[in-house]
C-alpha cells in the first residue's frame, strides 16, 4: 500500500464544514431508511484500536464496515505492541501499510492527533477524553429524525462538561442551534471550544439545570463518572446532586421535547428511570444512529463516496 495516499480524517465535528455535515447526515439518513445499497468498502479493511472498552462503538463500527463490504479488525492494547510501549507513531506507520483506515477509541486526545499525523490513511475518532464526535453526530441525526430541523432546536446539556458536552458545543457552532449547558462549578466544558462556539451561535454556560431545561426541545446528559474516572465516583456523586434529569426537569422543557443519552446510563444517578424509559426518550434510536452516521463517515473517508453539498437546507 502506498504511503503517499491523500486522505481526510474525522477527529472533531469541525473537521467538516456545515455544508458537508448536512450532506453527511443526509447520507446517513438514506442508510437509516434502507435507501443506500452501495458497498464502497469492498476489499478494504478498518483497524479498530481500543484503549477503552465499548459496546456501541465496537459493534457499530464492525457491523457498519461489514455492511459496506469491508472487514474490521478489533485491536485492544493487549493485542498490539502499544501495550508494551511501542510509540503510537510507529504503530501508525505500520498500520498504514496494512489497512485502509483506522478508528481509535482512547483516553488522551493528543494520541488521536499523533496517530493522524503519522498515518497515511484516514483516522476516525471513536472517542477521547476531549471529544466524542461520532456520538454527537448520531445525536443530531436523531434530532433531525424526530424534530425535522436541528437548527431550530434548543438543546439542554445537564451534567458533566465532558467529551460529550464538548462535541455538543462543536455541533451547535457547526449547525447553528441554541445550546444551554448546566454544569456544576469545577466541571465546565473546554473553555477554548466554548469561547469559539459562542462567537458563532447561541451557547450559554449556567449552573441551574432547571434554567437550562426551560423551553428546551432536546434534553441530554451523560454519566457522572466516565470511564477512567471510577476513583472519583463518590466525589462526583456529591458534586452532581441536583443534576439528575427527572420528570420535573422534563416538565420544564417544551411539551414535544425529546430526551437523549449516549449510554450506558445509570438510572437513579444522572437520569431517572421514568425519563429514560419514558415516552420522550429516544435513546434507542440514538444508539442505532451511531451505525448509520459511522457508515456515512467511512463511506466518505475510506470508500470515496461523494458528499453532495450545496446550500444548507432552507
Amino acid at each position: 500500500m502506498s504511503a503517499e495516499r491523500h486522505h481526510r480524517d474525522f477527529i472533531a465535528i469541525t473537521d467538516f464544514d456545515r455544508f458537508e455535515l448536512d450532506a453527511l447526515l443526509r447520507l446517513a439518513d438514506r442508510m437509516r431508511r434502507g435507501e443506500y445499497d452501495r458497498r464502497p468498502l469492498r476489499g478494504k479493511t478498518l483497524a479498530m484500536l481500543f484503549m477503552k472498552s465499548s459496546t456501541r462503538t465496537r459493534v457499530s463500527f464492525e457491523v457498519g464496515t461489514f455492511q459496506l463490504g469491508g472487514h474490521a479488525l478489533f485491536l485492544s492494547d493487549r493485542d498490539v505492541q502499544l501495550g508494551r510501549g511501542e510509540p503510537l507513531s510507529d504503530t501508525a506507520q505500520v498500520l498504514t501499510r496494512y489497512v485502509d483506515g483506522i478508528m481509535i477509541r482512547t483516553f488522551a486526545h493528543d494520541d488521536v492527533l499523533n496517530l493522524a499525523k503519522h498515518a497515511q490513511v484516514p483516522v476516525i475518532n471513536g472517542l477521547t477524553d476531549l471529544q466524542h464526535p461520532c456520538q454527537v453526530l448520531a445525536d443530531v441525526l436523531t434530532v433531525r429524525q424526530h424534530m425535522t430541523d436541528e437548527r431550530k432546536q434548543t438543546v439542554a446539556w445537564i451534567g458533566d462538561g465532558n467529551n460529550m458536552a464538548n462535541s455538543w458545543i462543536d455541533a451547535a457552532a457547526s449547525f447553528g442551534f441554541a445550546l444551554r449547558l448546566a454544569c456544576p462549578e469545577g466541571y465546565d466544558p473546554d473553555p477554548v471550544l466554548l469561547a469559539r462556539a459562542q462567537t458563532q451561535t447561541d451557547v450559554k454556560l449556567m449552573r441551574d439545570p432547571a434554567d437550562a431545561a426551560d423551553g428546551a426541545t432536546v434534553v441530554t446528559t451523560d454519566v457522572w463518572a466516565s470511564m477512567g474516572q471510577e476513583a472519583q465516583h463518590a466525589e462526583r456523586v456529591g458534586a452532581f446532586q441536583g443534576y439528575i434529569v427527572n420528570e420535573a426537569i422534563m416538565k420544564r422543557a417544551a411539551a414535544n421535547a425529546i430526551f437523549l443519552h449516549c449510554l450506558p446510563a445509570h438510572r437513579g444517578e444522572e437520569v431517572s428511570a421514568g425519563v429514560i424509559d419514558g415516552p420522550q426518550s429516544r435513546v434507542w434510536d440514538e444508539a442505532e444512529n451511531r451505525l448509520h452516521v459511522q457508515k456515512a463517515v467511512m463511506a466518505v473517508l475510506l470508500g470515496g463516496e461523494t458528499l453532495h453539498t450545496g446550500q444548507v437546507r432552507a
